[in-house]
């Protein structure tokens, strides 16, 4: 039963980072932390990230911005690497109160760079991939944080699916090399997260047809109840 929880929810996840281009960490993290624990749970979907990321990828693969993904990816790859091996020696407790603080943080902080209507340079979205890559080693979904980021550099729709899933996957790549060359990444979790990542790859071309059929005020909204849920199931298994 716990596995098909998983798979449910990741089909759904699937479908809703297809959508808007990120949430399915967001919204699966809490799950794989209930059922693998939190330091399971990283590795686990940091396998499965990555395939959804290349299931992005194939499904809007004309529309890659590659200078966008050269200079986001470059500064961001060694900062994931980095993050990662942060991660591995931080208390559980405190890998659940990070990820739920991270998670409800987000919120206003998204607010506040959507409001000011950044439009940044490409020097700018490289110190981006610097900050986020870190981040996304650190604390897995950093979603919120590359949408704006690249719809800051002006892509959209299709082209920003598409590059921001490319830049995500090498950061992702890094850090589930940077897993496995510390031992933190057995063969029982790769074949976890490649199951898990499945689902997400399923819901990712279903939600292909509905993308251009929805607005930026829904995206919105979808994405904060994500967050405000997430961050509210990390801090409660943090206090539990």
């Amino acid at each position: 039963m716990e596995y098909v929880l998983v798979l449910l929810v990741g089909l759904a996840a699937g479908a809703i980072s297809g959508v808007i281009g990120t949430g399915s960490s967001i919204m699966l993290l809490p799950v794989l932390v209930l059922v693998f624990g939190p330091k399971q749970a990283v590795p686990i979907m940091a396998v499965a990230a990555v395939m959804a990321n290349i299931s992005r990828i194939i499904a809007w693969w004309s529309e890659v911005n590659w200078r966008a993904f050269a200079a986001y990816s470059l500064p961001g790859v060694p900062a994931a690497a980095i993050g990662a091996r942060t991660l591995l020696v931080l208390p559980v407790r405190m890998i659940d109160i990070a990820l739920g603080m991270f998670f409800l943080l987000m919120i206003p902080v998204r607010h506040w760079l959507d409001a000011k209507h950044y439009r940044i340079r490409l020097w700018q979205l490289s110190v981006a991939g610097a900050i986020i890559g870190f981040l996304t080693g650190l604390v897995l979904s950093t979603g919120p944080l590359s949408v704006p980021a690249f719809t800051s550099y002006g892509l959209v729709k299709g082209a920003f699916l598409a590059t921001e899933a490319a830049s995500s996957l090498a950061l992702y790549v890094s850090k589930v090399v940077t897993f496995q060359e510390s031992g933190a990444l057995p063969v029982e979790m790769i074949i976890q997260g490649l199951i898990v990542g499945a689902s997400l790859m399923a819901g990712t071309f279903l939600a292909k047809s509905v993308v251009k059929r929805m607005n930026t005020s829904t995206h919105r909204y979808v994405l904060d109840i994500l967050l405000l849920c997430s961050g509210i199931s990390m801090l409660v298994a943090a206090f539990h």
